[in-house]
């Protein structure tokens, strides 16, 4: 069997800076585990932050956005599989894959649903009830297309299956829960966790470039921490993020105890000094990182409906406090600081969600069985989802004379 991989990434890879790092680093974990020859390729430049892949044992491929030397370079490698990291570069390649590697198993991540987030966003612009109308925007049609023409696409949160099948009519078998992959926490590793007594100051952590961070560190800095910093005078807002902008830096202000500190080299120390973790997201998808770090480091938080969605599954007892109101929000960001009790509550339930929900060992086997099942009953799949070929067909048409378009200009 012909075990061989090419991702297709939007970004290459940077796990210190961004949850969507993080999560296409366990992707890639993922297929090694079964001796999957793996290559990443990506139109985009490298940054600093770029994890080396080749370290690792991934071939990487810088490639064009649209030109025919693609068309060279994967039929040279004739994947068994492709894997796109979100739907623009499914808009890209994909009609390119199904032309030069027709038998290629079809994948895609989503990371989140772009379409959700936006409408979340724009609802919140127009200080507006989100409802179908912001569900159903331009990003949407683009992004449920990709879907449909792709054989699998994995969803990182449950909700947003939900969403899909419930509101759109996707079909649940072209979908697939592949939450965020970690190592279980040990109980020797708990207990070395710092202590309540032994931390400080307040910590939010989010890539800068990523739009619901930057309004969640807005939200902060206007309406919340002014009302926790009366209550608590000697505390501290550390705010740590990759790609700080200067608009970012400008919010910075020691007297009020609010502190842009910019990148961090080593979340987890960071995010063992804090005692409480902030993440106000007024809108957004998928599942949030700067959660999922608090939880593996300890550090209980306070978030909002949209932060905590589809992070607990139908759990009661979280990590988090959950409040949409500033002073609420607040209020409760106060009480975790101040109360041993609720703190230590709170980061027991966390370490309990990490091993719950996200032991990678209870989605590894599975998510490469359902492939293996898939690429051996191809043709049988995609005749039942015959609407995914129509749009191969028809509207894929239109983005591949663009890109032919577009790549005879690039010559003249």
């Amino acid at each position: 069997m012909n075990k061989s991989l090419l991702i297709i990434g939007f970004v290459w890879p940077e796990p210190k800076s961004s949850a969507a790092g993080c999560r296409m680093m366990q992707l890639i974990d993922v297929f090694q585990s079964q001796d999957y020859v793996i290559t990443f390729a990506s139109a985009c430049a490298k940054t600093d932050n770029a994890f080396d892949l080749d370290s690792i044992g991934v071939k990487t491929e810088h490639i064009i956005l649209n030109d025919s030397s693609f068309d060279t370079f994967i039929t040279d490698l004739n994947p068994s599989i492709v894997l796109f990291d979100r739907f623009m570069v499914e808009e890209q390649f994909g009609w390119r894959v199904a032309e030069q590697c027709p038998d290629a198993l079809r994948l895609l991540d989503t990371e989140d649903l772009h379409s959700l987030r936006k409408g979340r966003q724009q609802a919140l612009k127009d200080q507006a009830f989100f409802d179908k109308s912001y569900l159903q925007n331009e990003t949407a049609k683009r992004e449920i297309a990709s879907i449909l023409r792709s054989d699998l696409t994995f969803m990182i949160s449950q909700v947003e299956i939900e969403i899909l099948v419930n509101q759109f009519n996707i079909d649940e078998h072209l979908l697939y829960y592949l939450p965020f992959l970690l190592d279980p926490i040990s109980p020797e590793t708990q207990k070395k966790s710092p202590k309540f007594k032994d931390r400080n100051h307040f910590i939010t952590i989010g890539n800068f470039m990523h739009e619901p961070n930057f309004d969640a560190v807005l939200f902060l800095k206007e309406e919340i921490w002014p009302l926790i910093r009366k209550q608590l005078p000697k505390a501290e807002m550390h705010i740590y993020g990759s790609y700080v902008s200067e608009k970012a830096m400008q919010l910075n202000n020691p007297k009020e105890g609010f502190l842009i500190k910019g990148f961090a080299e080593d979340v987890n120390k960071v995010m063992q000094d804090a005692k409480v973790c902030l993440a106000p997201l007024r809108f957004g998808a998928g599942l949030k990182g700067k959660l999922i770090d608090a939880m593996q480091n300890g550090t209980p938080c306070v978030t909002t409906t949209i932060g905590a969605e589809g992070m607990y599954g139908s759990l009661k007892d979280t990590n988090a406090f959950i409040e949409d109101d500033a002073k609420a929000f607040a209020m409760q960001a106060v009480e975790l600081y101040s109360n041993k009790i609720y703190w230590n509550g709170k980061q027991k339930n966390g370490f309990m969600i990490i091993n719950t929900f996200y032991d990678k060992a209870i989605y590894t086997k599975d998510v490469l069985y359902k492939v293996e099942v898939l690429q051996a009953g191809l043709k049988s799949h995609r005749q039942q989802h015959f609407l995914g070929q129509i749009l191969m067909h028809h509207t894929m048409q239109s983005t591949k004379f663009m890109s032919r378009w577009i790549e005879e200009k690039n010559k003249k």
